[in-house]
């Protein structure tokens, strides 16, 4: 039987091939670091897990509205206004399975074959993807080291075609913990306006940041800008919550009608136990968020560090999320190897150091390290990378 097209059209992770051989180095009983995990490492703090107890004892284990449940949808319109000054009604909120899956059927319902999506590069793998699952074409704009990893106004403007539907900003950024600051997105934000774009502003990292900066949501900038938003974020980073799948859209009630829609198809509704978790993270205060925030900047300070005293590595500073992005491309050329990813490679294998190439995120020159593990281990780690850099 042969494949549809949208999925053959899929590009494989490149991730996949070192993850599986970090595994199977692990069951043979080597001594792997892995430094590529996506998800905090700490637990989900305790109250959310005696909310989620204490729903599945009051019988909160069935069916619950497709966009979500009441409760939840008020406890993120609170949020959005207390955090971002940002006002919501019910009808401009769809909760889901996941930010991911926020972003799908986002994609799914706005997007018609041959639209165009501006994704700006290095990208969060599943972007790229997404949209051409939905039969649109991802059109990459590079975000330059030497500009921090964020694209230039003129950068954007390049990128339109009379097909662009819509551009993505992620901040800060999964890879690169990058943030664009409110003059840029305004800047950006112009732009859109001018050429009528939807603007998918993918906030998932917002409560992770380590410089003295704020986050700014473009949606907060202008009415205009207000309505040409959507909004994505979830409680996965920011609560250690990424096994409950809760995310949630905010904007325009249209969209947001045709996601929930959709949603009534494909999922029926959020895990009603995980809503009710996600209400409790909402409606406690952050003293635990803030607590893991504190450890992961204390995390990065010291990896950093580490990283930039290894010949050849060389590293823009991330201001949020957790995860540093350096360029290895020198390394790698003096060590003799003829890609990054081979380079990526023979650390694993030599080493036991396992780190995701950058050629999954659109910039081949570099590697993301997560720094979501113990701080013994990611010292462990950087004496590793620098012995491996020093031997070849």
């Amino acid at each position: 039987m042969k494949l549809a097209n949208r999925v053959q059209a899929l590009t494989p992770s490149s991730t996949l091939a070192i993850t599986a051989k970090a595994k199977a180095l692990k069951a043979d009983g080597h001594d792997v670091i892995g430094l590529g995990a996506g998800e905090p490492d700490f637990n989900t703090p305790e109250y959310i897990l005696d909310a989620a107890s204490y729903a599945m004892k009051q019988g909160l284990t069935k069916y619950t509205p497709s966009g979500g449940i009441p409760d939840l949808k008020q406890a993120i319109i609170e949020k959005f206004s207390k955090d971002q000054n940002l006002s919501y009604k019910d009808t401009q909120i769809v909760v889901t399975t996941g930010a991911k899956h926020a972003l799908f059927t986002l994609f799914q319902v706005v997007l018609n074959p041959g639209d165009e999506v501006i994704v700006p590069t290095p990208y969060w793998v599943s972007y790229p993807e997404q949209v051409k699952l939905a039969e649109g074409k991802p059109v990459f704009a590079e975000a330059k080291e030497e500009n921090g990893f964020k694209i230039t106004p003129d950068q954007l403007e390049a990128a339109i075609t009379p097909k662009t539907k819509a551009v993505i900003i992620n901040s800060p950024s999964n890879p690169t913990g990058m943030m664009y600051s409110k003059e840029e997105l305004q800047e950006l934000g112009d732009i859109c306006l001018k050429h009528d774009l939807l603007i998918v502003s993918d906030e998932i990292y917002e409560k992770l940041i380590y410089s003295e900066e704020e986050h700014v949501s473009i949606a907060s900038l202008s009415d205009d800008l207000y309505k040409q938003t959507i909004v994505i974020n979830g409680v996965s980073k920011s609560h250690s919550m990424t096994g409950w799948r809760i995310g949630y859209a905010a904007g325009d009630p249209e969209i947001i009608k045709a996601m929930t829609s959709m949603a009534s198809h494909s999922t029926s509704n959020p895990t009603s136990i995980a809503q009710y978790a996600a209400l409790a993270a909402y409606t406690t205060d952050e003293h635990e968020v803030n607590k893991m925030k504190e450890a992961f900047r204390e995390r990065l300070e010291k990896l950093y560090e580490w990283l930039v005293e290894i010949p050849g590595i060389e590293c823009v500073k991330p201001k949020g999320a957790f995860y540093l992005f350096p360029n290895v491309k020198k390394a790698s050329e003096k060590n003799g190897f003829e890609s990054v990813d081979a380079w990526v490679e023979a650390l694993l294998e030599e080493e036991k150091v396992a780190v995701v190439p950058g050629s999954g995120f659109g910039s081949p020159d570099n590697i993301r390290l997560s720094y979501a593990i113990s701080l013994d281990q990611l010292e462990e780690a950087a004496k590793r990378i620098k012995r491996f850099v020093e031997n070849h």
